[in-house]
C-alpha cells in the first residue's frame, strides 16, 4: 500500500512539474537540438519517461534538469533511428552526443532563461505577424493549434499550416535561437512586445464573435509580459505590462450580467480590480522615472489617469488630452488621433471633439473602422443632431463585426428617435 501511495505522489509531481516548468524544459530542448518538432517529442518523451521512472526511482532532486537530460537522449535516439533511412542524420546525432554539457546558461549580454530566447525566436521580423502571434502562443505559451484557432475564429488546419510555415521559415532562414545584441535590442524588442499587445488585445476587444472578451487571451497576454518585465525589465516592458493590467482592472465592469457593453463612464468602478490597479501604476511610475519610456508607459499613463478617478465626472482629462498629445508625437496614428479626440470632446464639449473626428475621417485613412463612426455619432446626438447622428450609427453598424457592439449601436439607433441625452467616453 505504501508503494502505491509514493507512486501516486511521483505521479502528482509530474502533473506539476509539467504544469509548471513544461514551457522551459521545451525552450532548453529548441535550444539543444536545434529544431521545433524535435524539442516537442522529446518533451513529451522525458514526461512519459518520468511517469515511468519517477513512481519506481523516486523523483529527481532537480526535476527540470532530469527532464532535460532525458529529452535530449530520447531526442537522439530519435534521430539515430531515423538515420536508418537518411545517413546525414547519423552526423547530427553524433554532434548532439559529444555536447556532453549544456551551453552557458548566459548570452553575450548577460539575459538569462531560455524562454526570453525563445519569445525572440518566435516574434523575429522576418516572419509575418500573424504567423509570430500564433508561434509564441503555441510554443511559449502551450496552447494547443485548437485553442488558439477557436480563439481568433480560424479553421485549425489553417492556423496549423501557418505554424508550420514559421518553423519552415526558422530553420530555412537559419534564424538564431538567441536574444538580440543590445545594438539590436530595441527593433527587436519591439517586435516582441507588438505580439504580445497583439494577442491581449484580441482578448480584451476581440475583433468579432459573440463576447466582448476573451479572458485567457487576456491571461496569456499578462503572463507573457511578466515574463519578460522579470527576464528583460526595460522601460517599454514595464509599460506594456502596466497598460495591459490597467485594462485587466475593468474587465469585470465593461459589460452587464447580460453580456451587454457597458461604456467608461458608465461601469460601476466598484467592480474594478484595485490590486492590478496599483501594480498597473506602480510600473508605470518605474517607467517613468526612467525617461526612456516610450508610446507603451504613454497610453498606460492614460489608463492610470482613468483608474485614478473616483467617478467618471472627476476624470482629469485635460491631463489626458495633454499625454495624448506627447502621444502623437511618439507614435503618431489615426487611432490615437481619434481617441484625442475623445478625450478633447470631453474637455472642451462635443462640438470640438466632432471638428477633430470630421477632419480625421476625411483624411480617408479611418473609413472602415466602425469606432470611428460611432464616435463621430455619439458627439452628434450629444448636439442634437438626431439625423446626422442615425446615419453615422448606421455605417458604424454596418462596419461592426463584434455582436455585443453590434448591439450597442442597435440600442442608440432606437434611443435617438427621442433625441439629446449626454454621451459616454469608449470602454
Amino acid at each position: 500500500m505504501a508503494s502505491e501511495h509514493a507512486a501516486d505522489d511521483a505521479r502528482h509531481v509530474v502533473d506539476a512539474v509539467y504544469r509548471a516548468e513544461s514551457r522551459r524544459v521545451l525552450a532548453t530542448l529548441i535550444r539543444l537540438l536545434g529544431d521545433f518538432d524535435l524539442a516537442e517529442e522529446a518533451l513529451h518523451d522525458a514526461f512519459a519517461a518520468a511517469l515511468e521512472r519517477w513512481p519506481r526511482d523516486g523523483v529527481p532532486a532537480n526535476p527540470r534538469s532530469w527532464l532535460v537530460s532525458a529529452g535530449r537522449f530520447k531526442a537522439i535516439d530519435t534521430i539515430r533511428r531515423r538515420a536508418r533511412f537518411d545517413a546525414r542524420l547519423a552526423e547530427v546525432a553524433a554532434h548532439l552526443e559529444s555536447a556532453v554539457h549544456d551551453p552557458p546558461e548566459y548570452d553575450a549580454d548577460g539575459v538569462e532563461d531560455d524562454r526570453l530566447r525563445l519569445i525572440f525566436t518566435c516574434c523575429h521580423p522576418a516572419l509575418s505577424p500573424d504567423a509570430r502571434v500564433a508561434l509564441t502562443l503555441r510554443e511559449v505559451c502551450g496552447l494547443t493549434t485548437e485553442e488558439i484557432a477557436r480563439a481568433y475564429l480560424t479553421g485549425a488546419p489553417t492556423l496549423a499550416q501557418r505554424i508550420v510555415r514559421a518553423k519552415a521559415k526558422i530553420r530555412d532562414a537559419r534564424i538564431p535561437y538567441q536574444v538580440p545584441a543590445l545594438a539590436d535590442l530595441p527593433d527587436r524588442l519591439d517586435a516582441v512586445l507588438q505580439v504580445v499587445y497583439l494577442v491581449f488585445n484580441e482578448g480584451y476587444s476581440a475583433s468579432s464573435g459573440a463576447s466582448l472578451t476573451r479572458a485567457d487571451l487576456c491571461g496569456e497576454a499578462i503572463r507573457l509580459g511578466r515574463l519578460l518585465a522579470e527576464l528583460l525589465p526595460e522601460p517599454e516592458v514595464l509599460g506594456l505590462l502596466a497598460l495591459m493590467l490597467l485594462h485587466e482592472s475593468r474587465r469585470a465592469a465593461r459589460t452587464s450580467a447580460e453580456g451587454e457593453l457597458v461604456l467608461l463612464a458608465d461601469q460601476d468602478r466598484a467592480r474594478w480590480d484595485r490590486t492590478l490597479i496599483l501594480e498597473g501604476e506602480a510600473l508605470v511610475e518605474r517607467a517613468i522615472r526612467s525617461r526612456r519610456f516610450g508610446p507603451y508607459t504613454l497610453q498606460a499613463a492614460i489608463s492610470a489617469v482613468h483608474a485614478e478617478a473616483p467617478t467618471a465626472g472627476a476624470t482629469d482629462w485635460p491631463q489626458i488630452v495633454g499625454l495624448y498629445d506627447v502621444l502623437l508625437r511618439a507614435d503618431p496614428s489615426p487611432v490615437v488621433e481619434l481617441n484625442r479626440a475623445a478625450a478633447v470632446a470631453m474637455r472642451d464639449g462635443p462640438a470640438a471633439g466632432l471638428a477633430l473626428i470630421d477632419t480625421l475621417l476625411a483624411r480617408g485613412e479611418l473609413a472602415d473602422y466602425h469606432l470611428a463612426h460611432s464616435a463621430r455619432a455619439d458627439l452628434l446626438r450629444r448636439l442634437g443632431r438626431t439625423s446626422d447622428a442615425r446615419e453615422a450609427y448606421d455605417r458604424a453598424l454596418a462596419l461592426a463585426r463584434q455582436e455585443p457592439e453590434r448591439r450597442f449601436i442597435e440600442r442608440r439607433l432606437g434611443e435617438i428617435a427621442d433625441a439629446g441625452g449626454t454621451g459616454s467616453a469608449a470602454g
